[in-house]
């Protein structure tokens, strides 16, 4: 039964760590992490902000907050998962603080906004660089992929013992906007609102040079960036580009642009988890991306707000199977969101199909054997939601080879909400199903998540041959609904239990 074990982890707090560099609230924290170490969880997540710990200036690492933090989580009991947060917090849906890029990088671009990601209108996102600049030595000396792997390679040198020891086991490696490989192309901060299909974010001055270089070498310099692609909250049928029929996105330029725009992202994964590889190699992690799960107008034939992201996804060209065998290279886990929602508890409006796009995407994972875990896009409580993350973590149930499998879950996030009644007793039945109905195990290898030391990244495709893998496959079968799901006595029961074992002692 363990092969059908699916590890559960729970993102904490994203101020865990204050501004000033300092962990806070620590005798609450240590009772919130027993508390879920009591209850079978087997591990957190936790974002570790650049903007924290480079802060003073450049090569300037402030790591005793973030080490007082993982010894606590060790001396509890807890695996961790580390996400090398490279952007700003504050901005993304469920943002509660805020959190900048280090004000030196800031200062840097007051005087060269082009460093920003920037819309068609001129308005900059100062939530991450762009990737534009992620080989330009702009940054007193350094390109933006050397501060990152400067970054990380003092993070292992000085999280050593925390790796050796087995307590840190998962690297997520921050590409972008919220941590994930996208474009920000639909930022509350710029006026988004749901379900609005975003803008491309590609009018930087080195985007803009670049994509006029690539027009200029196909023999089209007449080619330029989109200017009928609307606004952040347009439908795609009041824009041009997006028009069901005959949009730009259907003509030769549309599909040249939209596949130079998701190109430029896949190399930017693909450099910046090749130097990720490159610092933890020989380490026994395994590193991750994330990956944004954008459902909304996923039901029309433009898929608006997938491409404003960078992923060229339609019904007959899918998006994600290029991105899949980029992480396979890289010995990475497709880390993919929103794995709670269902269709029918979107607005019709929105053309949303959450189902069929997770289908979608964890099918490309699993095509291309690599290891898949996820997130819930949202903080839930529910039965609904729940039993919706178990069907996905185990499409086909539970079964004799335990396959196809979640390799793991995050739960969005640790919170006083989370911890109190009736919504940790529903929590919990939520772990036992996720655990197969099996009690917490401790040993990882026992469900075939032994920990081997990272091998160097595959060289043998290029990011052009993964570009060519636009076929469409068919996902993999799922359930209606799961076979080990929460039923509403049962929460009511385990909530009664829980309360008279309170009472007792």
């Amino acid at each position: 039964m363990l092969t059908n074990y699916v590890p559960v982890y729970v993102m904490l707090q994203l101020g865990v760590i204050t501004n000033d560099n300092v962990l806070e609230n620590e005798e609450k924290l240590k009772k919130q992490l027993k508390k879920l170490k009591q209850s079978q969880v087997d591990g957190v997540m936790v974002d570790v902000w650049w903007g924290i710990v480079e802060a003073k200036g450049p090569k300037q690492y402030q790591w005793s907050a973030y080490r007082n933090l993982f010894e606590i989580v060790q001396s509890v009991g807890l695996k961790l998962q580390a996400i090398m947060s490279f952007h700003r917090c504050g901005g993304n849906i469920g943002d509660d603080v805020n959190i900048p890029i280090p004000k030196w990088v800031l200062e840097i671009g007051d005087s060269n906004p082009d460093i920003f990601y920037t819309n068609k209108s001129g308005n900059r996102n100062k939530e991450c660089l762009s990737l534009s600049v992620d080989n330009l030595s702009l940054f007193q000396g350094r390109t933006a992929v050397e501060m990152y792997r400067d970054y990380m390679k003092s993070f292992r040198e000085n999280m050593e013992d925390f790796i050796s020891s087995g307590v840190i086991i998962d690297i997520e490696v921050g590409l972008g906007p919220a941590g994930e490989l996208r474009y920000p192309s639909y930022s509350e901060t710029q006026g988004w609102v749901f379900p609005g299909i975003g803008e491309f974010q590609c009018y930087d001055k080195y985007l803009r040079s670049d994509y006029e270089e690539e027009v200029r070498r196909i023999g089209h310099p007449e080619w330029k960036l989109p200017e009928n692609a609307g606004e952040y909250n347009n439908i795609p049928e009041e824009t041009e580009f997006f028009e069901y029929s005959n949009g730009t996105y259907l003509k030769e330029q549309g599909k040249f642009f939209l596949s130079w725009y998701s190109k430029r992202l896949l190399l930017h994964g693909d450099q910046i988890l090749d130097e990720a590889n490159k610092v933890f190699l020989g380490c026994k992690l395994k590193l991750a991306a994330k990956v944004s799960g954008i459902h909304w107008w996923y039901k029309t034939e433009s898929h608006a707000a997938e491409l404003t992201a960078g992923y060229y996804n339609l019904k007959n060209r899918d998006g994600y199977r290029a991105i899949a065998k980029m992480l396979r290279r890289h010995h990475a886990i497709l880390n993919f969101t929103c794995l709670e929602m269902r269709n029918t508890e979107q607005p019709a409006k929105a053309k949303s199909g959450p189902q069929e796009l997770v289908q979608q995407v964890l099918s490309c994972g699993w095509s291309e054997g690599i290891e898949v875990a996820g997130e819930n896009a949202l903080p839930r409580f529910d039965r609904d939601g729940y039993n919706q993350i178990i069907l996905n973590a185990r499409p086909n149930g539970i079964n004799q080879d335990g396959k196809p499998r979640m390799f793991g879950f995050t739960y969005l996030r640790l919170s006083d909400k989370l911890l109190s009644e009736p919504n940790f007793s529903t929590f919990k039945m939520f772990l036992k199903r996720m655990h197969a109905n099996q009690e917490y195990c401790s040993e990882p290898e026992r469900y075939n998540h032994k920990l081997f030391p990272l091998e160097r990244s595959r060289n043998d495709e290029s990011v052009e041959t993964f570009m060519e893998e636009t076929e469409p496959v068919d996902p993999f079968p799922w359930l209606e609904e799961t076979d080990t799901s929460i039923r509403p006595y049962e929460s009511v029961l385990s909530r009664l239990r829980s309360t008279f074992l309170r009472k007792k002692s």
